[in-house]
């Protein structure tokens, strides 16, 4: 069993019959009153996203998931299609589920994919992955004495601010729980 203590960002278990992922936790006491978490959670199957207040007695079940590595391959009007690497099964996820990781898609690359019940449901992707910058534009100099910086778009149409000597071409790292630059590859 969970506690609510154990819930953090990225942890995963199963509410009302449901496999869950906690996308925000904000634990809080007050004066004489019991422990409060406040959480943002979303749901794995649906992709819907509930804010949940939790009282210091609930406890959780967690999610029994498997992880299997698979290939991404394209997008198209039913969603993002994946093949298992190992049994060449291919298998479509729909962009509700894909929610915000759609952005550190790029097309052959290997993720990681949760199993619920044997069905595939969501998707893992590293905290850092490198992106190619397709739209930068030129550093200017001027006023940097704090480093500078500007914004560009990467090759999944993701704008992140980056230090003002990155330009068109490079690849660079990215931190993909907090969508910002992390160094050049």
């Amino acid at each position: 069993m969970i506690s609510i203590n154990e819930l953090k960002i990225g942890t995963k278990f199963v509410y009302n019959g449901e496999p869950y992922e906690i996308l925000k936790a904000q634990h809080s006491k007050i004066g004489r009153g019991g422990a409060v978490l406040k959480a943002r959670m979303r749901n794995l199957l649906s992709g819907n996203v509930l804010e949940i207040n939790f009282k210091g007695s609930d406890k959780f079940e967690p999610a029994d998931m498997d992880v299997k590595k698979a290939l991404y391959m394209y997008k198209d009007n039913q969603g993002y299609n994946f093949m298992d690497n190992e049994s060449y099964e291919q298998f479509t996820l729909s962009e509700n589920v894909i929610a915000d990781k759609k952005m550190y898609l790029v097309e052959n690359t290997n993720v990681e994919i949760l199993y619920y019940n044997s069905n595939p449901i969501n998707i893992e992707i590293p905290i850092k992955l490198a992106l190619k910058v397709v739209k930068a534009p030129p550093g200017t100099k001027g006023n940097t004495a704090d480093g500078g910086t500007k914004e560009v778009e990467l090759e999944t149409g993701l704008k992140v601010n980056v230090p003002l000597f990155i330009k068109e071409g490079d690849v660079i790292k990215v931190n993909t729980q907090e969508g910002a630059y992390v160094e050049r590859a």
